[in-house]
């Protein structure tokens, strides 16, 4: 939907936006050893909280760019979004794996996977529907704050649970 909203709405060319939502993989090692400064300073619990919201956050660039007429500072703030949301995305996988590997057992670890991988997948296509029903009767923009909206009641729900206590010994 973000593909689309920016090819659509915003008037990217396709090949800018695929090469903006790319760009999540830039400076991997980088990322990789900030994300492990991270979690030995702030705890394992912290870092996936964290992860979880810089994941949603800089979504929030791609609607605003809508309100941006400058076509390099429109790009700039996709690049900035995915650039982001990549940085989110690889600091709570790797606390989420770091956690499973500490908690779940061995004899049960390939099952408490299989069941994590089918509800996270799962309901991938479910959000994928809704989305463009959304988007067909309300306009992208809205659907995207929707979605924006969603992944911040996630983070909320993730900081209610015990993220913040969570820690590895």
């Amino acid at each position: 939907m973000y593909l689309l909203y920016g090819i659509r709405v915003l008037g990217v060319a396709a090949g800018h936006a695929r090469a903006a939502a790319r760009r999540r993989c830039v400076r991997w090692p980088a990322r990789c050893a900030a994300d492990k400064a991270a979690r030995a300073r702030i705890g394992i619990g912290w870092s996936y909280f964290c992860g979880c919201l810089v994941f949603t956050a800089p979504l929030v660039l791609w609607p605003l760019a809508g309100l941006v007429s400058d076509r390099a500072l429109v790009l700039v703030m996709l690049f900035l979004a995915e650039f982001g949301c990549g940085f989110g995305v690889m600091m709570l996988d790797i606390s989420i794996g770091v956690i499973f590997a500490r908690v779940i057992p061995d004899t049960l670890r390939s099952r408490v996977t299989g069941a994590f991988q089918s509800v996270n997948y799962g309901t991938r296509p479910i959000g994928a529907l809704l989305g463009g029903v959304l988007a067909s009767a309300f306009g992208l923009r809205l659907a995207l704050w929707v979605a924006i909206a969603g992944g911040g009641f996630r983070v909320s729900a993730a900081a209610a649970v015990t993220a913040a206590r969570y820690r590895l010994s």
